[in-house]
C-alpha cells in the first residue's frame, strides 16, 4: 500500500522503556502501537471501543496478527502510524497497518496485517459483522475494503 491510501494517520514518538539493549524498538512494542492505531481507527469512525461494540451487541477479537520489519526504529524517532480496514469477510475483518517516518512516505519502516474476528459479546462465539459497523467503515475509508467491493458490484 501507499502512504496516500490512508486517511486514518496518527503520529507517535518512541520512547526509552520501548527500546531494547540493541537500541532499537523492542518488536512486541509495534503490536502494541498497532493496537493504539486501531483503538483510534475505532474512535475516527464514531464507535469508540469497547462500549460502541457492545452496544450493537459485538465484539472484536485478534485471530491472526503479523508484522514484517524494514527498518530499524529507535529512541525518540518519530512514526506516522496509518491505518485502514482492508477487507471484509462475513465474520472478520482484516486491519492494514503501515509505519513510517514523518516525510519519508516512500517505503515503510513496520507493515502488518491483523484479522479480527465479530464475536457475540456474552457466548464469544462468531458472528456476522454487524451492518453499522460496515456503514461507518466506507463512510470514512477512501478505498473500498476488498470483499465490500465484490459485494457493492454484485
Amino acid at each position: 500500500m501507499a502512504y496516500a491510501e490512508y486517511r486514518h494517520r496518527f503520529p507517535l514518538r518512541v520512547r526509552w522503556a520501548e527500546v531494547d539493549l540493541q537500541g532499537v524498538v523492542f518488536n512486541a512494542h509495534y503490536l502494541a502501537y498497532t493496537d493504539v492505531c486501531v483503538t483510534e481507527y475505532w474512535r475516527a469512525i464514531g464507535m469508540v471501543y469497547p462500549g460502541a461494540f457492545l452496544a450493537i451487541g459485538a465484539d472484536l477479537f485478534v485471530r491472526k496478527a503479523t508484522l514484517e520489519y524494514h527498518a530499524p526504529v529507535t529512541y525518540d524517532d518519530e512514526l506516522e502510524i496509518c491505518g485502514r480496514i482492508s477487507r471484509f469477510g462475513t465474520t472478520s475483518l482484516s486491519f492494514r497497518v503501515e509505519m513510517f517516518a514523518p516525510g519519508r512516505h516512500d517505503r515503510a519502516l513496520v507493515d502488518g496485517d491483523l484479522v479480527y474476528v465479530c464475536t457475540d459479546p456474552i457466548s464469544k462465539s462468531p458472528q456476522r459483522l454487524p451492518a453499522l459497523l460496515r456503514e461507518r467503515v466506507l463512510a470514512f475509508e477512501t478505498i473500498v475494503p476488498a470483499e465490500a467491493a465484490a459485494n457493492a458490484a454484485g
